[in-house]
């Protein structure tokens, strides 16, 4: 049997590696993506007091620190018994709009889009951001830079940190907006309204009019018929920091909703000994290994997962572009590369829906923060970058953490991933024939979901398995220690 190991696979946070088996004709028997790395993050909060919670998680990673930061937050108003008051919500949410501006800007075009902008098939050294400079245009690169820098600023701004806010604490925030700031993030935003419907445009000339991505996007070895999760509002419309969990059924059908507290009734976690994440799924169905369809638990988080899982989007452009995907792929979507295009819907909305909150009165309000309750247990939930992130804390009567757990986004699509990248392989090589134009292909099925492995490599109950060979001189092994093996 031949084995083809791509390590490291490239343009994603974290590290992981694809490992293929070939039988003996030279196709594909099966595929495995391996995540090599742990951080036990769970562990090292055990002890520590609540209300550094927010600082601590936001360094899980610097791609999506904003996410872990309000879903700490948010864990934290729970634990406390406290309701932050409506000023502290909304700036909460426009600091949450900021990061997704800069997040989804720069996967489309640094991390997943130059698949398409450049090509699949394009030589490795131009599948990357000068490529993409390259066929778009320096204007276009100024523009990826300065957009992005807005959402940053954005950030900093509310945040106090443009990579690692500080600004959340249990029952609201530390600071609030002066009519200044006001004044100076409105043309921001208004320029980042703009730019993100001239990315749509571009990915509608170069992606959707060719037909060959068409063909791509729709081809069986990017089909995964799963579950979908995501955080809708009243209207079962797409919301990213307040909201009810929404599920829904391979065919589009609502399966349940339930509220954060709730998630451990609905959601359980299988580990494979093979990888440092955690697989995810649906406890009424069960774990029946890596398989679609409507009797697997396994689901999808993440853009394409949130507008599978919704009913449209609240705002007006993002919602017209929300019924095209639909009208043009068919509802629910199933194509994994169709996250590209869910991805720029999302920041549209991100931006409508910042220029709302920003043009509320309300947010340059000083009541900002009210008193917390005795230290309890505590669940919050946001829609990351990547989908749905739990933080569950459990608190001492003093404080301080007793036990806590996080189900990262990516972790939630642990299984998804996994599958998108066997199916992609067995889709692409046939007959032994490998090259590096097929070799992208499969990595292009992980890296349309965005994923964070930094973020998502816990293990049960949270010890690294471990195995350390000492050999003498003459290179013969003298002994073997390990742990948790």
């Amino acid at each position: 049997m031949k084995t083809i190991t791509i390590d490291p696979v490239t343009r994603l946070e974290g590290h992981g590696k694809i490992t293929i088996f070939l039988n003996d004709q030279g196709n594909v028997q099966n595929a495995y993506l391996q995540i090599p790395e742990l951080r036990g993050f769970e562990r090292f909060a055990q002890g520590r007091r609540a209300e550094d919670m927010p600082q601590i998680t936001s360094r899980i990673c610097g791609v999506c620190p904003v996410a872990h930061h309000m879903a700490a937050t948010k864990a934290l108003d729970a634990a406390f018994n406290t309701t932050p008051p409506p000023a502290a919500k909304k700036l909460r949410e426009l600091l949450y709009m900021g990061y997704l501006i800069y997040d989804h800007i720069l996967h489309f075009y640094f991390l997943g889009g130059p698949d398409f902008i450049v090509g699949p098939d394009a030589p490795p050294d131009k599948r990357n951001i000068l490529g993409v400079l390259e066929k778009a245009g320096l204007d276009v690169g100024k523009d990826v830079i300065k957009h992005r820098a807005y959402g940053q600023q954005l950030t900093a701004i509310l945040g106090g940190k443009a990579t690692h806010p500080v600004c959340g604490l249990p029952g609201g925030v530390t600071k609030g907006l002066t009519q200044e700031d006001v004044h100076k993030i409105k043309p921001m935003i208004n320029s980042c309204k703009t730019f993100a419907a001239f990315t749509l445009k571009l990915f509608d000339d170069i992606v959707l009019q060719n037909t060959e991505y068409l063909k791509l996007i729709k081809s069986d070895g990017y089909q995964l018929k799963t579950y979908n999760m995501g955080l809708v509002d009243n209207h079962n419309h797409v919301t990213f920091y307040d909201g009810t969990i929404r599920v829904t059924d391979p065919t589009g059908d609502e399966y349940l909703t339930f509220h954060a507290q709730d998630y451990a009734t609905h959601i359980a976690e299988h580990v494979e000994p093979w990888s440092y994440m955690k697989f995810p799924y649906l406890k009424a169905l069960g774990w029946h290994g890596l398989t679609d369809g409507n009797t697997s638990g396994i689901y999808r988080v993440g853009p394409l997962g949130r507008l599978n899982a919704a009913d449209g989007m609240a705002t007006p452009l993002a919602h017209k572009e929300y019924t095209r995907l639909m009208e043009t792929l068919g509802r629910p979507v199933h194509s994994t590369l169709a996250f590209h295009w869910a991805r720029l819907i999302e920041l549209m909305y991100a931006t409508e829906r910042a220029q709302q909150l920003i043009d509320d009165p309300e947010i340059t309000s000083p009541d900002i923060r009210v008193p917390v309750g005795k230290p309890t247990e505590g669940v919050g939930v946001v829609e990351a970058a990547r989908g749905t992130l739990i933080h569950h804390y459990q608190l001492t009567p003093e404080g301080l953490i007793k036990n806590a757990n996080l189900i990262v986004a990516t972790t939630n699509n642990a299984g998804a991933i996994t599958m998108s990248v066997r199916d992609a392989a067995k889709s692409v090589i046939h007959n032994g024939t490998v090259n590096d134009g097929l070799l992208n292909r499969i990595e292009m099925a992980f890296r349309a979901y965005d994923p964070c492995f930094g973020c998502a490599t816990h293990t049960l109950p949270g010890g690294m398995p471990l195995s350390v060979d000492i050999y003498d001189s003459t290179k013969r092994l003298h002994s073997t220690y390990s742990q948790n093996l």
